[in-house]
């Protein structure tokens, strides 16, 4: 069983960047926050920043007990995402990219010669040369390497920052005693505490267990089998999944928490979702949205649709909806979000025989276009007036956007 991936994983990327672009902050703890507002919370911290206790979800309020001099600086996405390009090419000027997984995560598959323990770590320097020489100093990866996609990323996280680390097939069983189960991605608290019930405490038990007793924690047969099989190494292609959902979210900043805000927030949200479902070419049947306030306060409200895709129902539902918002709150508010579900292909979809929806999708369709030649919200329904900065592009995760016109 040979070596078949390098999985890349970039380290403390989100403020590695802020250090890449201001010599002045590298060397330092500073932490990347969505808002200059203490009741947000860090989304990204420097490894100096770390060595405080600070980490993604840590508020800033505690950010600033932990660590007095920490810098705290507003996220910039477009920049996040331009410098992952900038990486890609640099890895595939080593090795062809095989699967970009999240903006700081990519794995390339090893091919022929590539796959022997010394070619295979000969590459992984070569990318780190390559990325140092593109970027420079503040931007470095550890790398992994085994031979499944999942063992290779599990390999790239034992050794942070600036790591390698090769699990050899002949050595994988004992390589992988020595790790924690939460060290598996998919097996976080509460998976634990699954494993947990079933007696299940070390990798040397999780190794142990046949496909039976690993679907029957999991709860799934799929799941079992795949988990089986990955532990051992072999190479088993991913799981197809189905998108359930497009949704966003939005803390708002000071000025905005108030009802008013909160609505241009969520219509801006909106049409952001309805735009992002027309992209992945599916219809929704289902909208649900909702609010936070400062001291917790929580409201929601849904309704149903006979599928469609166009930005103009889905507003007129959202305004049916926000009619039955209770005022005023106790506290300003702090968080809204919306989410569409209930999703069908578009190829799958039943178009509806009323010819105003048919109209409406066109016209969405057509600021579509026109928003991807001359610009982002060139286009837009009345109801956004007053609210085009709201809601700007998010800290990109696993969901990398394009950096175009079209991006709303």
């Amino acid at each position: 069983m040979p070596l078949r991936y390098l999985f890349i994983d970039m380290n403390a990327y989100f403020a590695s960047v802020e250090q890449f672009d201001n010599p002045r902050l590298r060397g330092q703890p500073i932490a990347v926050i969505p808002m200059q507002a203490e009741s947000t919370c860090c989304l990204a911290a420097s490894y100096q920043a770390k060595a405080f206790g600070i980490k993604t979800g840590t508020p800033v309020w505690r950010a600033r007990q932990l660590c007095p001099k920490i810098t705290f600086v507003v996220g910039r996405h477009e920049r996040y995402i331009e410098i992952h390009k900038l990486i890609v090419r640099a890895v595939g000027r080593c090795v062809p990219v095989s699967k970009v997984c999240s903006i700081d995560e990519m794995g390339c598959a090893l091919m022929g010669a590539e796959r022997t323990p010394e070619r295979a770590k000969e590459i992984a320097m070569a990318i780190k040369a390559e990325i140092k020489h593109t970027l420079g100093d503040p931007l470095t990866c550890s790398i992994g390497a085994a031979s499944n996609m999942m063992l290779a990323k599990v390999a790239g996280d034992v050794q942070k920052p600036d790591g390698f680390t090769m699990f050899p097939p002949d050595q994988l069983h004992d390589r992988l005693c020595q790790l924690k189960i939460t060290d598996f991605p998919g097996i976080g608290p509460r998976m634990e505490k699954r494993f947990q019930r079933y007696g299940v405490n070390t990798t040397q038990q999780l190794l142990a267990l046949n496909k039976s007793a690993l679907s029957t924690v999991w709860g799934s047969k799929i799941h079992g089998d795949r988990w089986y099989h990955l532990l051992r190494g072999e190479d088993v292609p991913d799981i197809a999944t189905r998108r359930r959902t497009v949704g966003h979210s939005h803390v708002l900043p000071p000025v905005q928490r108030t009802p008013d805000g909160a609505r241009g927030v969520l219509i801006r949200l909106i049409h952001k979702a309805c735009a992002r479902l027309r992209s992945i070419q599916h219809w929704a049947g289902h909208m649900a949205v909702g609010i936070k306030t400062l001291n917790s306060e929580r409201w929601m409200a849904e309704a149903r649709l006979a599928h469609c895709e166009d930005t103009l129902n889905w507003l007129l539902v959202f305004a049916k909806m926000w009619d039955q918002l209770p005022t005023p709150f106790e506290a300003p508010i702090l968080h809204v979000w919306m989410v569409l579900s209930d999703l069908k292909p578009a190829s799958a979809a039943t178009p509806s025989l009323l010819q105003v929806d048919h109209a409406s999708a066109k016209l969405s369709h057509a600021m579509d276009a026109i928003n991807r030649k001359f610009g982002k919200q060139a286009v837009r329904f009345g109801g956004l007036v007053g609210s085009e900065d709201t809601a700007p592009l998010r800290i990109a995760f696993s969901h990398i956007p394009k950096l175009n016109p079209a991006t709303v």
